[in-house]
């Protein structure tokens, strides 16, 4: 799937629900289904920097194509890292660099996190363009 595929699922899931307690309910979900981080990545470096909760962000380079695999000690954030690994991972450098995550803005996510976690999600989806553009580098 592409990655507006993916961001058009994402939206359809999140329309089922008008209350955003469920929807919160729904991170914490995809947080706990999150596949633990090796600890061994969970080092200084894969730390996000811009994030008030503790969240590391691995990335990891597989034909091509950027595999991201992360954790956090906050259930919602944790949730929130597992959205978009699920809406970004498993594509080309080049498509995680050229991709509009409009997903966030339509789900009303950016506008029902605090201040402190809406720069945490900024700095989660800089961190993972950041890795592409890295890997992309080493693919010219």
């Amino acid at each position: 799937m592409t990655i507006n595929e993916l961001q058009d699922e994402v939206i359809e899931e999140f329309s089922e629900f008008t209350d955003w307690m469920d929807k919160y309910q729904m991170l914490i979900d995809l947080g706990n289904e999150l596949e633990p981080l090796d600890e061994q990545y969970k080092t200084e470096s894969n730390l996000i920097d811009g994030c008030q909760s503790r969240v590391w962000l691995q990335c990891d380079e597989k034909d091509g194509r950027l595999i991201f695999t992360a954790d956090s000690d906050a259930l919602i954030v944790k949730g929130i890292i597992a959205l978009l690994i699920r809406v970004v991972s498993n594509h080309t450098p080049k498509e995680i660099i050229d991709a509009d995550l409009y997903f966030i803005d339509r789900i009303g996510l950016r506008e029902h996190l605090s201040p402190t976690r809406a720069n945490g999600l900024l700095a989660m989806t800089k961190q993972m363009k950041m890795y592409a553009v890295v890997y992309q580098s080493k693919l010219l």
